[in-house]
């Protein structure tokens, strides 16, 4: 897992708005998925494995 968020390649989910004001945005490191506010950039909101984010979008795609 990579120790900061500024080497990360940061990308918008297309779920957010296109005002930009409320996003989500996602970086995928080798050993996790690190997800956070785009209004705070400074550091992820939270780091979740990859098994986990799997277990997640399967969740999303059957809501």
């Amino acid at each position: 897992m990579s120790s900061g968020t500024t080497d990360l390649a940061w990308f918008k989910s297309s779920y957010s708005g296109s005002e930009g004001d409320d996003c989500v945005e996602i970086a995928i490191a080798e050993r996790a998925i690190h997800v956070r506010d785009s209004k705070d950039v400074s550091r992820p909101a939270f780091v979740v494995g990859r098994d986990g984010w799997q277990s997640f979008m399967r969740f999303v795609d059957n809501v």
